[in-house]
């Protein structure tokens, strides 16, 4: 298939976030995505990925740090690569800086860790900026949240949609209906939540999910993308296409039409 293949949730890493071989993993990703066939990998760098201070909870400086590689990586790869800017909500000031700074820079959406859960207030400035410079959310979230998770806040959909229900004018990614936990969970909280919008990365490839995940939002509302493992990124996408549920327009709709519908006019100007 011959059809542009935008990855939603993508990462890359860079020279501080504690690995000696991080370039050799992005170069994988690369070499991985050109087979698949992805066009553009919409991508984020999360600080220092616990280097130097807590993967979820990071540093302003080592927010900044993951940021300015992110910048540098765009700069070096064009049309091929579209930066998320990461923000810790902790630090409001920061933030808003650093999403003002990364945007002027080329930025097209924000991308949120489990730093705060997702329906705290502390969110709100971000979201009311991120609206007035129509940025799409990515939040991080666990497929229904049970209980409490060390070194994180986590969130669940019913978080998200709360979040969504206060900033209607936000689009908002839910990652990774795929990364852990209940996703039939997931469908029935955001149902009736139209500004969310499920991406399909994570470890988990479960029969029944994406088919459910059709069922319950419709091809307009899933994104497709890969998170940190390309290969379950692949099987989605060839699920997709056996589950006899999807007209080609829907196809198109999960693979580039969706993402190139929420993000603002122009961010994939020759990369879709």
């Amino acid at each position: 298939m011959n059809e542009p293949l935008i990855d939603c949730h993508a990462h890359f890493l860079h020279a501080f976030c504690g690995r000696s071989d991080w370039q050799d993993v992005n170069a994988a990703r690369f070499r991985a995505g050109e087979k698949i066939g992805v066009t553009c990998h919409v991508a984020s760098m999360l600080g220092t990925y616990g280097f130097m201070s807590p993967t979820y909870f990071p540093s302003p400086d080592d927010v900044t740090a993951g940021n300015d590689a992110m910048l540098a990586m765009c700069r070096g790869e064009g049309k091929r690569v579209r930066m998320m800017v990461t923000v810790n909500p902790n630090h409001t000031g920061h933030a808003l800086e650093e999403i003002e700074r990364c945007v002027a820079a080329g930025a097209i959406g924000v991308k949120l860790l489990a730093s705060r859960r997702a329906d705290d207030r502390l969110l709100d400035p971000v979201c009311t900026l991120a609206a007035m410079h129509g940025l799409p959310v990515l939040h991080h979230i666990w497929q229904h949240r049970r209980r409490e998770w060390p070194n994180q806040e986590i969130s669940d959909g019913a978080d998200l949609a709360r979040l969504a229900a206060r900033h209607p004018k936000v689009i908002f990614i839910l990652a990774h209906i795929g990364g852990g936990g209940d996703y039939a969970h997931t469908f029935h909280a955001l149902r009736d939540s139209p500004n969310i919008h499920p991406d399909l990365s994570g470890s988990g490839v479960d029969r029944g999910m994406l088919d459910d995940a059709i069922k319950a939002v419709g091809a307009r509302r899933l994104l497709w993308g890969s998170d940190v493992t390309m290969c379950t990124g692949l099987a989605k996408l060839r699920a997709l296409e056996t589950t006899g549920l999807l007209s080609a327009d829907d196809m198109k709709d999960i693979r580039w039409r969706n993402a190139a519908r929420i993000f603002r006019a122009g961010s994939f100007d020759g990369a879709a």
